[in-house]
């Protein structure tokens, strides 16, 4: 037998032996869901003692081992996770990664009621009074004592991420702009200026010369813009955003580098999908969601437009990666003829409440045109919401003149309509003085602004977003939605399992108060739309693929509505992401917990 399933059988020994003893799949198949249903009784019963907190774990691994031995769900999944376990008690190993073995490992723990849950990472060492046994003034001070303690704990946490706010990290951000506006020939005043920002965005290879004399680059980021720019694969910074990098990479620059500094194999793949990106990279399946040009709809009272299709800066891990080639690439700008072919749309279809002005990034285009265009869609008498989608406010903050906020200020007529500014903060670090003067030009006319987060690698260690929840609210963005990483497999170096985004809303957002965790996790199922990931009524694992992988099968918005397909998904694996955490120095014991998130 291989050593590496020793654990597995240790655990488990029952299973162990019933696979070992059948002489063909369907055999293992009955004897193993057979003791796995004897096991549920056993417990529902209550003739084995067992804590109600160990329940719901022992009840939860127990419903996903049941699921994953379904031949149904194997036929959905294209695998058989059971014929892998056979396969190895026979003959004492399988084809399958250790990431597989992993995943086994933790669900017979979780079925063997020995779960790695309690204590958790915040309470390890931390003596809790049973508080059924106080009563009144000692029962609470005993409370408020242990959430003292649990509230030191998350500060030691969220102290490790640091904003531009910090007086230290602003002070370092002016001597970087400093350093940007030497090598430009520049002064203050051009830096103030949006229209300079936007035409000094590095974006080509005299732009990545240039971004070397600021701040120094990994080898592996330096070849990888290289050949980035000499294939055309979409790349380009703004100055103020490369004023948040340090001079020398580092922890607390990791996530604002990450954003837009590519990896090599990001790269590599979509210089292979160069003839077929469109329709290679679309995961969100648009071109099969767009009624009419611009207008892109997966819901009944709301869909979007983009009457511009570019940005100032690109993100990496961009959703339409597919059709934004570089920054303000010339074919962005729609027509004046397409544009109000789309607004049309919108006025003719009276179902529409909500319109989202997307691209892109809207706030490229000038005033006047913005102007227009908000003009347009405060004409059409059911539209009740117009959201404006814009990263400016962190990439270019300058963009947010009080000019345009008058313009904005303009259309938000309370009690017949509502304008507001949806942006998208991933990290604590973006934060700067000028991004909470951006913000707050906004807030003072009367309009909210909410954040769209995407949950990746680079912002995914413990109590890192509940950090940026934390700035968020202090500068005035409410959290709106944190966004699963797109499972696009050129994505695959930020990708995080939907165990970790479960295992974050449950054991850090949580502890936040209320109005600081407005934000609900979500995974965008292609063609069809969100889905809240904490409703277990809408996923469910079905399998484990060979290299690791959780398979999921997502059920659309509209269960129990109108009956559409379900999307199949696989996932990353959680051990690999373990190890990236561990390599990146983070404790992975830290995050045991997350096997036991489904």
């Amino acid at each position: 037998m291989a050593s590496r399933w020793q654990k597995c059988w240790d655990v488990a020994p029952e299973i162990y032996l019933l696979l070992k003893g059948s002489d063909s799949l369907e055999a293992a198949r009955d004897l193993v869901v057979g003791y796995l249903q004897s096991l549920d009784w056993t417990h529902r019963r209550e003739t084995a003692e067992m804590d109600p907190w160990d329940y719901v774990l022992f009840n939860e691994a127990l419903e996903c081992l049941k699921n994953i031995f379904s031949p149904r769900n194997e036929r959905a999944a294209k695998t058989s996770s059971l014929e892998q376990l056979w396969k190895a008690a026979v003959t004492g190993d399988a084809d399958v990664a250790d990431d597989f073995v992993d995943e086994f490992y933790h669900l017979f723990k979780g079925v063997k009621v020995q779960s790695e849950v309690y204590p958790s990472m915040l309470m390890e060492g931390l003596e809790v009074s049973d508080f059924d046994e106080y009563e009144g003034r000692e029962a609470g001070q005993r409370r408020s004592d242990y959430l003292d303690e649990m509230s030191r704990r998350m500060d030691e946490h969220l102290s490790r991420y640091r904003s531009g706010l910090d007086p230290e990290i602003a002070e370092k951000r002016i001597e970087n702009r400093e350093r940007i506006l030497a090598v430009l020939g520049a002064d203050p005043d051009d830096w103030n200026d949006w229209r300079w920002q936007f035409r000094h965005v590095f974006k080509d290879e005299r732009g990545l010369e240039t971004i070397k004399e600021v701040i120094a680059l990994s080898s592996e980021h330096d070849a990888a813009i290289r050949l980035a720019v000499e294939n055309g694969v979409p790349f380009g910074v703004t100055p103020h955003y490369l004023h948040l990098m340090d001079e020398k990479p580092c922890d607390l620059d990791f996530a604002v580098r990450l954003q837009v500094f590519p990896p090599k194999k990001y790269v590599e793949n979509m210089i292979a999908h160069r003839k077929d990106r469109k329709w290679a990279f679309d995961f969100m399946r648009e071109h099969d969601t767009s009624p009419t040009d611009l207008v892109t709809r997966r819901y009944p009272r709301v869909a979007i437009v983009k009457p511009y299709d570019s940005c100032p800066q690109i993100c990496v891990y961009c959703q339409r990666n597919w059709e934004i080639t570089t920054p303000f690439m010339p074919s962005a700008m729609a027509s004046t003829e397409a544009i109000d072919a789309a607004l049309d749309w919108y006025t003719e279809h009276e179902a529409m409440m909500d319109v989202l002005l997307t691209g892109g990034d809207p706030l490229v285009m000038n005033d006047d045109l913005i102007d227009r265009i908000l003009g347009r869609l405060a004409e059409i008498p059911h539209l009740s919401s117009i959201r404006i989608a814009t990263r400016t406010p962190i990439t270019v903050p300058q963009r947010i003149t009080e000019e345009l906020c008058e313009i904005f200020a303009s259309y938000h007529e309370l009690g017949r309509r509502s304008l507001c500014v949806v942006t998208h903060l991933m990290h604590p670090y973006e934060v700067t003085p000028e991004t909470l003067e951006a913000v707050k030009r906004i807030r003072m006319l009367g309009m909210d602004v909410y954040n769209q987060q995407v949950f990746t690698f680079a912002n995914s260690r413990r109590f890192e977003t509940a950090a940026l929840r934390v700035i968020m609210k202090k500068i005035g963005i409410d959290p709106y939605y944190t966004f699963n990483m797109k499972g696009k497999s050129e994505m695959e170096d930020y990708a995080v399992p939907i165990a970790r985004i479960l295992q974050e809303r449950k054991e850090e957002a949580r502890l936040l108060p209320g109005i600081f965790r407005t934000d609900e996790p979500v995974f965008n199922v292609p063609f069809l739309g969100k889905d809240h990931l904490r409703a277990w009524q809408n996923h469910e694992i079905i399998a484990i693929q060979p290299d690791g992988r959780r398979t999921y099968r997502f059920l659309p918005w509209e269960k129990n509505i109108v009956q559409v397909k379900p999307y199949i998904y696989d996932d990353v694996s959680i051990a690999s992401y373990l190890e990236k955490l561990r390599r990146r120095g983070e404790d992975p014991e830290k995050y045991k917990s997350i096997w036991y998130y489904y």
